[in-house]
Formats: structure tokens, sequence, C-alpha cells
């Protein structure tokens, strides 16, 4: 019998159990559970329902049991940003408050108040987000600081979950690196900008890296699992996970993780604190074994899950691709445009952006999904000129991992407009990267590189 792991990949929109072995020298993925996610509006606010999650999270671990194949371990891999704040007595203080929430508006320019841009991002590395974790505390502190003076613990919602599952208390290392808080030449908090933002630094413990065990399940979990495995933390932030998997052991690889963002870049050993780096719009997110991402978010397909959603009646992704492939219309939006963040239409968003920038509005579903492919493609060619004219280097081919690697007509538009070779898969990447890191932990592989070289034979 192979040993099993269980990647938790959990999305902006949905969920997914994985699990994974390795026998025979392959990678073999079974999804044994699936569930649909979402912010819900709560007091006014945008939120996650924490307990729902949860619940979806055991009920896809007992369906192992159900099938049979008992993972030794289980790893789960979120979105970054996002947190919850603990008491004494490890109850959650307020509601999980999401990134997309509003809350944060006001804080960068409050934030420049303190320190400046340019000093803020050769500390941290971390592009100026208005989601961004340490706009969310600075809200927290100006609306409701009896929540951080009672406080004792903050974890992010991989860590939460971990605790939830295990009883202990960790916070990863990659999760961590997305919150604008963590110093990117030490790769641990950067106690001195807490301090000056005046946030508790009782908040924030030591790092754990990928790989690292967080604890055996809790009695009372174990018992209505009716097993017991190992908590590890992976890669926790799932484009961590997802970039771990990129199918290449080159040293200048160039990658799109696709889902509901686009995430573009690099791995690097060192991170790029240049304000060129800066002005670009590029960020440097911890990695496994503390490589660096030096990516640029890009709004990704959370554009065409919305109007899918909105208008879409049912047609599948594929149809919809299809359909919108044989249009014609030449509009374009700038997809970071902070009018597709979180509207209340966007299908609107997008007409309202083309009629102000004098285009052709679309009119249908086919017409509206073709402008943000297009879109999208163009924002990887601009992105593409920035890594290479910040990095000096050529990159012949692109990777797109993800969810988003099976959009056919996005890979041939991105081909179009790049110029370069696109490589397309897998398009579990997050979900290997998760088991790859579990994996690593079990001594399947001896490194990385060995494992990348595996996960490429699923092309």
């Amino acid at each position: 019998m192979p040993n099993y792991y269980l990647a938790i990949d959990i999305g902006a929109s949905g969920g997914r159990h994985i699990l994974g072995s390795f026998t025979e020298g392959k990678i073999s993925l079974e999804e044994v559970y699936r569930f649909e996610n979402g912010m819900e509006k709560i007091n006014g606010s945008l939120c996650w329902n924490t307990q729902k999650i949860f619940q979806e999270i055991i009920a896809g671990m007992k369906k192992c049991k159900e099938i049979g194949k008992i993972p030794i371990s289980v790893g789960i891999d979120t979105w970054g940003v996002d947190f919850v704040l603990l008491d004494n007595e490890d109850k959650m203080i307020g509601n999980a408050v999401g990134y997309r929430d509003h809350r944060t508006q006001e804080m960068p320019g409050e934030l420049e108040k303190i320190i400046e841009p340019q000093k803020l991002y050769e500390r941290t590395g971390i592009q100026s987000q208005v989601y961004n974790t340490i706009y969310q505390l600075m809200a927290i502190k100006k609306d409701h600081p009896e929540q951080l003076e009672q406080a004792k613990k903050l974890l992010f919602t991989p860590d939460y979950y971990h605790f939830l599952l295990s009883g202990e208390k960790k916070q990863e290392y990659t999760i961590a690196s997305t919150s604008m808080l963590v110093n990117v030449h030490t790769n641990a908090w950067d106690y001195e900008l807490i301090e000056q933002l005046g946030f508790p630094a009782k908040l924030f413990k030591e790092l754990q890296l990928p790989g690292t065990p967080v604890g055996s399940l809790r009695p009372e979990i174990r018992d209505e699992l009716g097993y017991d495995c190992m908590v590890v933390a992976p890669a926790s932030h799932d484009t961590a996970s997802a970039v771990a998997a990129v199918p290449s052991t080159e040293k200048d690889t160039l990658y799109i993780s696709s889902g509901t963002w686009s995430l573009m870049g690099i791995e690097t050993n060192t991170p790029n604190c240049s304000e060129e780096c800066r002005l670009a719009g590029f960020t440097n997110e911890g990695g496994y074994n503390y490589q660096y991402r030096m990516l640029k978010n890009i709004m990704g397909l959370w554009m065409i899950q919305s109007v899918r959603k909105e208008i879409g009646g049912g047609i599948s992704y594929g149809e919809l691709c299809e359909k919108a492939s044989r249009e014609t219309i030449a509009s374009i939006v700038n997809c970071n445009d902070s009018s597709f963040l979180a509207p209340e239409s966007m299908v609107e968003a997008v007409q309202e952006y083309c009629r102000k920038t004098g285009q052709q509005v679309p009119q249908t579903l086919p017409q509206i999904a073709s402008v943000i492919y297009n879109s999208l493609a163009s924002c990887y060619a601009t992105a593409l000129e920035e890594i290479e004219r910040l990095t000096g280097k050529y990159y012949k081919s692109i990777h797109i991992i993800g969810g988003g690697s099976n959009a056919a007509y996005l890979n041939e538009l991105t081909a179009r407009y790049t110029g370069r070779t696109v490589v397309a898969g897998p398009s579990e990447a997050t979900a290997i990267g998760n088991l790859v890191c579990q994996m690593l932990h079990n001594k399947e592989f001896s490194s990385l590189e060995e494992a990348r070289k595996v996960i490429s034979l699923f092309l």
C-alpha cells in the first residue's frame, strides 16, 4: 500500500480535497471532495464563513475513510493576507473579514504618513495592495482597537484551520510573507515596523517553513474521523504551493499561476527591492526553502468567474472560451483597475470601462468574455516586458499552471500577445505543490528539484 497524503486546497470560490501518492516514479492524484466557497455579507462587511469552511474540511477528510485511503498527513493552503484574531481562550474575535471588503480603502494613505512607500518596500519587498494584512490590521486598530487589545494570537487562514485540526497555533512563512510585515532580508517578522505601527508584538511568533509538522489531530477530531494523521504545513499560500509545482528545473523559468488571480513572475534566490521594481508593481513573496517569488498580481479569472455567475446561465468554462474565441471585438480593459476588484456587477464594470475609454462596448456574454480574455493576455505581455527589463534576461517560454491552464483560448492569446511558447499545466499545480511539501517532509523526494522532474510527467 502506498502512503497517501491529503492536500486541501481552498480558494476564494471553492475548495478541493486531493489525495496524492507516489508510486513507481509517479505522483497519483484523486479528487475525493469538492465544495463551494465565497464571502458573505455580515453586518455590512464581506466575511468568510469559517465554521462552514471547517465543516467542509472535515466532510472531505471523512471521505478518505469511506474509500479506505487514510492519509498519513494533511496540509491546507489558501489565498493570502486574510487572518483571524484569537483571544486567550482561543476563540475568534469578531468576524473573519475578507480581502475584498472596503474597510481598508483609506489605510494606504494613512500608512504613508508613518513610513515612506520606498522605505517600506525596501524592508518587506511586498507591493502595496489595499487588501494587504498590514492595512487590515490598521483598519482594526482604527475602528475596533479593543479587538487588538483582546487578541492573544494572529493566525492566517490556513494556520487557523491547521489549529482547528491539531490544536497547535503555528504561523507558516509563505502565507505570512504576504502580510507586508515580514522583513524580506531576514525572512522573519519586522518587529521594528510592527512596533512603529502600534500592533501588539505578541501576535507574531516564530515562522515555520513549508514541510514543518504542526501536530497530530485533536482527540475529538480523530474520534469524529475514525483515524489519526499528522498535520503538516505545506507552502500554505496557494501561489507558493503552485509555484513549487512548476515543472521546470531550468534556472530562469517564467510562470503564470492562473486562477482567480493571475500571478506572473519568476523564482529567485534574492529579492528585488529596487524602486524600479516597486513602481512596476512587482512583489517579492516567500516560497519553498526561502526562495522568492518576484511576481505581479493581475486580476485574473475572477473577472470571468464573476461574469459567468452573473449572466452565464450554467455555461461551462470550455464552452465560454470557445464562444469568446469567435468574437472580433477589439476592446481592451486594464484588468488591474480597482473597478474590477469587487464590483456589484462585473458586466457593468467592463462595459463602463470600455464606454469611458471610447471603445466598443461589449453587449453579449461571448463579447464580454472575449474582452476579458484578450485583456488578460495583454496584461501578461506588459508584465513580461517589465520582468525582462528588471532582470535583464530573456524568457523563451511561459509555464501556465493552475486551473486557468485549461483555458485553451487564453493560452493561445497569451502566446500571440507575448510571442513566446506557452507550456500549459499542470492544472492541479496548487494541490500538487501542497502534496510535494508533505512528501518532502516524509523523504519521498530528496529535493524540490527531484520532485519537479516527476511533476513534469503530468504534461
